[in-house]
């Protein structure tokens, strides 16, 4: 091109810094570029909530003006700032390369309780604008206090070194971008599986006029269409909805082995519970619609689903299924014992790390008040293992995610090959995370508890059947049939297999957890 191109930019840091970022990439191609400021309603407007200012389009309005004024060429936003319906006129060029749309909990070092989920101490007020992420803390951690925080980036995180609240939340994007430095704070990296982002997070939308016919071809030499393409999805239900910035709605699409996976929660105000959903498909045909049809108020879900193992009130899987009518039988088939009193100190020497396959084997192993020579690290088999890791006093090194113990075992010896691994669990071990480690590493299990059925696992006609572990499910077969209209889901492979053996068909959860095992109920 022939012409130097004027890129309409809000000022704070991190707008300049992705301004900036187009006009390098512009440059890279040849093409010139320079910046016009630009001050919008969110700018302006900093002493209300998102929720409270008027119309849509806080950060992005005064943009599409200069650009359909011709004042500008180009207009940069954060993608999910923009409203779902372009002015006419305007279209979007060119989608940037996504940046890691995980959140960032930053925690003031004297407000840890590493015995909390999250880590903020009982109680703690976090600061955060968001509905979405009000409701998702929530749902966490119905203990924490919110407060509204408004700025930008840097605005923000100077609030909370100012000590004006215990914790508050970021988009990681922005911090990675601004490169700022984090060590002042505990800092809980949230993944997008986990804690669903606002749609489009973590991408740049390119915006300009519909009838620049050159600029646009230019444009897409910068242009990233397996982006975009997941970015339709989660643009389409936030449309769908009828949302803007203000709706406490998370939605995050990628693609993974050739598969679209689809994450969503929405809550129908920021004190609600919200719900969440997980949906897959070989192709994006129809799948907004899927989406839609499972948030669908009217749809017939489940009367009673039964899981075999005790839930506290304050369970997650207990609070969502009854907030839906669903009643909830939570009881174990089987009881654990302790099998050892007293630890040989000479068992930990030299350990480094020590994994957890189950939240039993963190239990008993505390109970026995082991004292490690040196320093060791703590792998977990899921958040419930997690869990039960925090409330004896101590942070997961290495959390494994996903429902197939394969994948996890083959990620933990990424870490681990070569060192000495202390297993603490039940007397008789599947050992799915030894198969994956070198041969120079140093295993050493040890029983801390055995398992025994409950003399009568009694049956149940609740219409979805949750077991919770292989010995739950060999317990509950072993004196009852499945009824035809009865479905069920494992929380994990090895669950999964023990009902292949008996010829039970299951659903897996997409993470080994409440947050899962709620979304495989919703999901049926």
């Amino acid at each position: 091109m022939d012409r130097t191109v004027i890129i309409g930019t809000r000022g704070s840091e991190l707008a300049l810094w992705q301004a900036n970022f187009v006009k390098d990439s512009l440059a890279a191609i040849g093409v010139t570029a320079q910046l016009k400021i630009i001050k919008t309603q969110g700018d302006r407007i900093l002493n209300l909530s998102l929720d409270k200012l008027e119309g849509k389009g806080f950060f992005t309005k005064e943009l599409e003006e200069e650009l359909m004024a011709g004042t500008i060429d180009v207009a940069v936003h954060s993608h999910k700032d923009l409203p779902t319906e372009h002015p006419p006129g305007l279209i979007i060029a060119a989608v940037s390369e996504r940046e890691d749309p995980s959140e960032l909990l930053l925690i003031l070092k004297d407000c840890v309780d590493v015995h909390q989920k999250l880590s903020v101490k009982f109680g703690g007020l976090v600061g955060t604008s968001s509905n979405r992420r009000k409701a998702q803390l929530r749902a966490l951690r119905p203990d924490l206090e919110m407060d509204d925080l408004r700025g930008n980036v840097p605005t923000r995180i100077g609030k909370l070194r100012s000590e004006n609240y215990h914790a508050i939340m970021l988009a990681k994007a922005g911090v990675k971008r601004l490169g700022i430095d984090l060590s002042d704070f505990h800092v809980e990296e949230l993944t997008p599986t986990e804690f669903v982002p606002a749609p489009a997070q973590g991408a740049l939308a390119i915006q300009i006029r519909e009838k620049d016919t050159d600029l646009y071809n230019t444009l897409q030499q910068l242009h990233h269409p397996e982006v975009a393409e997941a970015l339709a999805i989660e643009r389409s239900v936030l449309k769908s909805f009828g949302g803007g910035c203000h709706m406490p709605l998370g939605c995050y699409c990628r693609k993974h082995e050739g598969v679209y996976q689809v994450f969503t929660s929405k809550a129908d105000t920021e004190d609600d519970l919200p719900d969440r959903m997980f949906i897959t498909s070989p192709t994006t045909d129809g799948l907004v619609d899927k989406i839609l049809a499972k948030f669908d108020k009217n749809r017939k879900l489940a009367g009673q689903v039964f899981i075999s193992r005790e839930l506290p009130p304050s369970s997650y899987f207990r609070r969502v299924l009854q907030k839906h009518g669903m009643e909830v039988e939570a009881r174990s088939l089987i009881r654990t014992v302790p099998i050892m009193t007293i630890l040989n100190p000479h068992i930990l020497q030299n350990i480094d790390w020590v994994f957890f396959t189950s939240k039993n084997a963190v239990e008993y192993f505390f109970q026995l008040k082991p004292q490690f020579a040196k320093p060791v690290k703590f792998g977990v088999m899921g958040s419930g293992s997690e869990d039960m890791l925090r409330r004896n006093g101590h942070f997961a090194d290495y959390v494994g995610e996903s429902v197939d113990t394969a994948e996890v075992a083959q990620e933990f010896a990424k870490i681990a090959n070569g060192l000495t691994i202390l297993f603490p669990g039940a007397e008789s071990p599947m050992r799915s995370i030894h198969k994956a480690l070198s041969t120079e590493t140093k295993i050493i299990d040890l029983p801390v508890y055995a398992t025994m059925p409950e003399e009568v696992a009694c049956g149940t006609s609740a219409d979805i059947l949750v077991f919770t572990s292989p010995s739950n499910a060999d317990a509950y077969f072993k004196d009852n049939l499945l009824d035809n209209n009865q479905r069920v889901i494992a929380i994990g492979k090895s669950t999964g297999k023990k009902l292949e053996d008996l010829n039970i068909p299951y659903t897996l959860p997409f993470s080994p957890d409440e947050v899962g095992l709620a979304e495989a109920v919703f999901g049926l």
